[in-house]
């Protein structure tokens, strides 16, 4: 027999439209992140055909939004991501894809919170104030984050709407200045099918779809939003089209006007304040250094929202203290998996600065492992899909051939993390990610027999289209 999700105040309801969802799934794509420094990566595994692997990449991804779609058009829920492979795959299976989101959300709102320091830094540096402790600048991002998303669910997402809105305007303005120092003409050295990059093609999908993940971030807000079986699946795709048309475009301009620079792209730690000196801009590197501030505290927050809610979902049914099931008496928020979230966004980085990491080394390093928290959701969503539709009695031949593609697709990142065999201690992480994995499979089988939780579906969620 299956148990009963345990009563509790519920969030509030019809409280983000489909702009506010746009925002949270653009947020937690972070096209500022990519722009100020993921670029520089992706060349110096593809060079100057660096745009091509986002332009794969998205379709890649929209795939396995097609999959995803298969469910948020007919169910709607918070923390829906995770129900949705329960509702296919069963209530064991669904844990694990929840409990691997947990760990994504959690390391990107390290490196949310790490990427708000390094600019912060940068910025504080530009008016003669250095050394500031990291710490203290954890503490500012996540402290107001927190409170963001422990207030207001549409404020949160108001917030999220217009900073990422201001930092992508002026990055995209900068950007086109650059192409207009060149008369807009198109670069051969970009689209020479003669030097196309073969062999390392396919490590720069991975890194472009590492850029991508998180459009998925508003199927944890279907309790809260209005018409949720249409604006969410169209969130999920429109966020994937419009960042990878971002990424392609930014990542070309920046390759351009870096041609013939003193040093190479790849080289570049800032590559938005070169651009800006070298179409004659300079005074443009403090406002770019803010955008970019401003776009990784939107990441955090972003992150503290969505995380907060797959622990609130997961909570109802059992998994985690009922405290995490129950929402803000006023505010009608997950509060408490807001503060769980914040304080392990706030903690961890701190205790790896303590011990001399730097912030930019606590980014790439949150980033790479919160990767494959992405990644696995991805694939059992994947798998998920074609037996949900099924259960409706509503299969298609199509239904197959979409998951089979995305599950194809999905093994180019996949084993993109794994060989070749990175460098220490990256190749450690997937091992690491495993023994979480472990860990969180033994306390949800655990929970599950403990509580008698049926091995399949949600008794309650009659409300599938």
């Amino acid at each position: 027999m299956s148990a009963p999700i345990l009563p509790a105040r519920s969030l509030k309801k019809d409280a983000l439209g489909p702009l506010e969802l746009l925002a949270q799934n653009i947020a937690l794509i972070s096209p500022t992140m990519t722009a100020a420094l993921i670029v520089p990566v992706m060349y110096s595994n593809t060079g100057n055909w660096s745009w091509l692997p986002y332009a794969l990449g998205t379709v890649m991804l929209i795939f396995v939004a097609l999959n995803l779609n298969q469910f948020a058009s007919r169910f709607a829920g918070s923390g829906s991501i995770y129900q949705y492979i329960c509702k296919g795959l069963g209530n064991t299976v669904g844990g694990l894809g929840g409990w691997s989101l947990i760990w994504a959300y959690l390391g990107i709102s390290i490196a949310g919170a790490t990427g708000f320091t390094v600019f912060a830094g940068t910025l504080l540096g530009m008016i003669g104030i250095n050394h500031v402790p990291p710490e203290l600048l954890f503490a500012v991002c996540v402290g107001i984050s927190t409170f963001c998303a422990w207030k207001n669910v549409a404020l949160s997402a108001r917030v999220i709407l217009v900073l990422e809105g201001i930092s992508v305007t002026l990055i995209t303005f900068v950007c086109f200045v650059a192409l207009g120092t060149k008369g807009f003409s198109i670069d051969p050295t970009q689209v020479d099918t003669t030097k196309i990059p073969y062999s390392s093609l396919g490590l720069g999908v991975v890194v472009a779809i590492f850029s991508l993940v998180g459009f998925e971030s508003s199927t944890a807000f279907g309790d809260e939003a209005r018409n949720p079986l249409k604006a969410i699946p169209r969130s999920v795709i429109q966020s994937l089209v419009l960042s990878g048309v971002f990424f392609v475009f930014v990542t070309y301009a920046e390759v351009l006007i870096t041609h013939g620079y003193s040093t190479t792209l790849d080289q570049i730690a800032t590559p938005l304040n070169v651009m800006a000196q070298l179409v004659h801009m300079p005074y443009l590197a403090a406002p770019l250094s803010a955008c970019a501030m401003i776009s990784f505290f939107a990441l955090n927050l972003s992150c503290l929202n969505s995380g907060a809610r797959i622990i609130y979902t997961m909570g109802k049914i059992g998994l985690f203290h009922k405290a995490t099931a129950d929402a803000h008496h006023k505010n009608e928020t997950p509060h408490i998996g807001v503060f769980v979230m914040a304080a392990i966004s706030f903690s961890a980085p701190s205790y790896f600065a303590l011990t001399g990491m730097d912030p930019l080394t606590i980014f790439n390093d949150a980033g790479t492992m919160a990767a494959f928290g992405f990644l696995a959701p991805y694939i059992l969503i994947t798998i998920a899909a074609p037996l949900y539709v099924k259960s409706l009695g509503q299969l298609k031949p199509g239904h197959l051939v979409l998951a089979a593609l995305s599950l194809l697709l999905l093994i180019i990142p996949t084993v993109g993390c794994v060989y070749p065999v990175p460098p220490a201690p990256v190749k450690y992480y997937p091992y690491l990610f495993v023994a979480y994995l472990i860990i969180g499979g033994a306390w949800i089988m655990f929970q599950h027999r403990r509580m008698l939780i049926a091995s399949r579906g949600f008794p309650e969620m009659t409300q599938d289209a």
